[in-house]
C-alpha cells in the first residue's frame, strides 16, 4: 500500500488557540512542501488573521522541516 500523501496534525499556539494542520507531501508541479491550516474555532480564526506571519514562521520552524543534526 502506498504511503499517504497528506499528514494531519493538531497545533496549539499559546495553550489557547487550536488549529488543524494538513501537510501535503507531494503535489504535482510544486517543489516545496505545501500546507494548509484550519482554525478550530472563531477565536483561533481571529488569532490566525491577526498573526499570520508569526503563525507561518512557527509552523515552518516546528512542524514542516526537521532540524539539522550537528555532526
Amino acid at each position: 500500500m502506498p504511503a499517504p500523501a497528506r499528514v494531519n496534525k493538531k497545533v496549539v499556539v499559546n495553550k489557547k488557540y487550536k488549529f488543524f494542520l494538513e501537510i501535503y507531501l507531494s503535489l504535482e508541479g510544486h517543489e516545496d512542501i505545501s500546507w494548509e491550516i484550519f482554525p478550530e474555532d472563531y477565536h483561533s480564526a481571529l488569532y490566525a488573521f491577526s498573526n499570520k506571519e508569526k503563525l507561518n514562521k512557527l509552523i515552518r520552524k516546528k512542524y514542516l522541516y526537521e532540524p539539522k543534526a550537528n555532526i
